[in-house]
């Protein structure tokens, strides 16, 4: 269980499932980054843990501000050490979600994953 947050401060996490295989994602890497002025400046890296989780919320309290972000995810990467044999270029070689923070709460990213395909969504 993740440890609850003060959403008045606003907070931002993430967790990937790996579709292919039916199970967290662990050891995937992922970067976070921030929208300034007119480019993207890295805010954030971090590797899943066994849960698919970071430990830890990626934004939180004084480091959370109100903007664009974008999340990016390793997924050729991570499912090359899993074993996956993928083709070269892989059809997904990079998850690139971007999004906004509107406002001082906790937003909470997931990313359910395969080497062919992915879906995100808002959750809680």
């Amino acid at each position: 269980m993740l440890p609850q947050h003060d959403e008045t401060r606003g907070c931002l996490t993430t967790h990937v499932l790996d579709t292919m295989h039916g199970r967290p994602a662990a050891g995937m890497t992922l970067s976070l980054l921030t929208w300034q002025g007119d480019r993207w400046l890295p805010v954030k890296e971090a590797c899943t843990n066994t849960d698919g989780r970071v430990d830890g919320p990626l934004l939180a309290g004084e480091t959370f501000h109100p903007g664009r972000y974008r999340l990016s995810f390793q997924v050729a990467a991570y499912f090359r050490a899993q074993g996956v044999t993928l083709p070269e270029p892989a059809f997904l070689d990079e998850v690139v979600l971007d999004f906004g923070l509107a406002e001082a709460s906790h937003y909470h990213v997931p990313l359910l994953v395969s080497p062919w395909a992915y879906s995100t969504y808002r959750g809680s």
